[in-house]
């Protein structure tokens, strides 16, 4: 799973298969703690991501929400600047 961008050490990701389930999402992990994250609505899916690094999450999906749809209509993946 590539590797989008990290931050307060939070990993965010995205994979594809030859097409990836929808809706588009992203998946943060934060040690131990994992989450799956709606790219239009930025709500969570599943996981177990705590409060803090949910709202953390949010608010770079906020800043970064157009490139995310278009890296997963794509299939092109690239790095992305942290929060």
């Amino acid at each position: 799973m590539p590797e989008i961008a990290r931050f307060y050490g939070i990993v965010i990701k995205m994979f594809f298969k030859p097409k990836e389930h929808e809706p588009s999402h992203i998946h943060a992990l934060y040690g131990e703690y994992l989450g799956e994250f709606n790219i239009r609505t930025m709500e969570m899916l599943q996981g177990d991501l705590p409060a803090k690094a949910q709202e953390l999450v949010r608010e770079w999906l906020k800043l970064h929400q157009g490139e995310l749809q278009e890296m997963w209509d794509t299939q092109q993946i690239k790095k992305l600047p942290p929060l």
